[in-house]
């Protein structure tokens, strides 16, 4: 039997999951510690090689020589340093190298969107596609590409942040200071902004899709139209460049069953360069098993 590692570091909660290898899907042992951000880049690094080690000693297993990290934000290639990251003291920080130092052990990793796709890819509702763009809808908006279970990382190690993508130079403002991004428009807050400046009452994605569909709220319809319609637009880009053959949505945006209708096809189709849209829109099957399950399956992949 042979273990796969991943770990998978968020703002909030470190996880590690170990795996065999023959039967990825059901983890051997796994282990939730704190990220304690609030105390700084170092205590973050403890934190990692901490929740390694306790996994495989309580597992009684020998540590792997490599070990998947699932990051927030990404390395860059050619630096090795973080960035992009919502947790800000890991930004402009070599988190491999330094892990690699302090373990002696090899770190493969991938931003969290990276590890949602390849998870999903391998072992949840996308398995056996070809090609697979995993999106994440929630506080912000980002994705991944997978292609035959390996995922893309582009030469700078920014493929699949199609979150970033201008639809309006003149739209509204994201959380990065970009107007008129794909994240401006159609992420959870930004929705809950345009119904709110519609009404003058602000309410929660949850109760505004609660609303839309008792019919009697014109405007949380058409809160839920405009996500519709904004996603179609911005998926557009994406398909006539990478043409995937599954996109998976997750994130709590993703659970809005609009997104999977035939009239949501059918925009889709009326944007894109082809007769017809065929892939297939998916809901995700692994939950918050995905970013861990995805870290771990980086290292399978890199064999």
């Amino acid at each position: 039997m042979s273990f796969l590692l991943g770990i998978d570091l968020g703002g909030t909660k470190i996880e590690a999951a170990l795996i065999d290898s023959e039967r990825p899907g059901e983890p051997l042992h796994r282990l939730r510690v704190p990220t304690g951000a609030e105390n700084g880049y170092a205590h973050i690094v403890d934190a990692i090689v901490g929740v390694a080690s306790q996994v495989v000693r309580e597992a009684d297993v020998p540590m792997p020589d490599r070990i998947g990290l699932g990051t927030p934000g990404v390395l860059d290639p050619q630096s090795g340093l973080l960035k992009n990251s919502n947790t800000q003291c890991l930004n402009g920080q070599p988190l491999k190298r330094d892990l690699e130092a302090r373990t002696g052990i090899g770190f493969v990793t991938a931003n969290d969107a990276n590890c949602f796709a390849l998870a999903e890819a391998t072992l949840g509702c996308a398995r056996g596609y070809e090609t697979v763009f995993g999106v994440i809808l929630g506080t912000g908006v980002g994705g991944g590409l997978v292609v035959r279970d390996r995922v893309l990382n582009g030469c700078h190690g920014i493929a699949g942040e199609w979150g970033q993508n201008v639809l309006d130079p003149q739209g509204p403002l994201s959380n990065y200071g970009t107007r008129g991004t794909v994240e401006a428009f159609i992420a959870g807050p930004a929705l809950e902004r345009f119904y709110a400046g519609e009404t003058g009452t602000p309410r929660s994605l949850r109760e505004i899709y609660e609303r839309a569909i008792q019919g009697s709220d014109l405007v949380a319809r058409r809160t839920i139209a405009r996500l519709q319609d904004y996603l179609a637009e911005a998926l557009t880009t994406v398909i006539n460049i990478f043409d995937p053959h599954a996109i998976v949505f997750g994130g709590g945006v993703g659970n809005i069953p609009e997104l999977y209708t035939a009239e949501m096809r059918e925009k889709i189709a009326a944007r894109v360069f082809n007769p017809t849209f065929d892939a297939a829109l998916l809901k995700p099957t692994l939950g918050d098993s995905a970013g861990v399950f995805g870290a771990a399956m980086l290292v399978a992949s890199a064999k």
